[in-house]
């Protein structure tokens, strides 16, 4: 489900709105994430998490939580604000996620955990409410991810 979803990401995402990293181990791919922009009425320049994968042998040391950092410090040089993702508080807290609510970031659609939503501002400011609706890219646009 991952490749697809990464795949298809890659093939129907416009290039400003995709930035993908990955983790090397020697010449093999050991890590990849994807970060997507994210619409909100209010124009604040943000971006999804999402997908995020790592090869099985090297979770739990660390790959994941440095592949992230070096995501987030990029778009924080490239000016985004904000940057959401939908998943495991437990580990997306270790890299400065913190859960919110719907009534303070809307999610493009109906969230089945709301407990996995999660933002953190690149800015180091407080999360502010957006009003309004929040649209993702084409390929997380499916309410099986959500």
């Amino acid at each position: 489900m991952v490749g697809r979803l990464a795949k298809e990401m890659m093939t129907s995402t416009d290039s400003n709105a995709l930035y993908g990293f990955i983790a090397k181990d020697n010449e093999q791919i050991i890590g990849a994430v994807f970060f997507t922009r994210m619409v909100f009425e209010n124009s604040i320049n943000a971006f999804l998490l999402s997908p995020m994968a790592i090869r099985t042998e090297h979770q739990g040391k660390g790959v994941g939580r440095k592949l992230i950092n070096f995501g987030l410090e990029t778009l924080k040089k490239d000016g985004v604000e904000l940057v959401l993702t939908y998943g495991d508080p437990h580990f997306y807290s270790k890299v400065g996620f913190s859960v919110v609510t719907e009534k303070i970031l809307p999610a493009p659609l109906p969230l089945t955990m709301p407990e996995g939503w999660l933002a953190q501002s690149l800015r180091g400011d407080k999360i502010k409410p957006i009003a309004g609706k929040s649209h993702c890219v084409k390929a997380l646009n499916d309410p099986e991810l959500w």
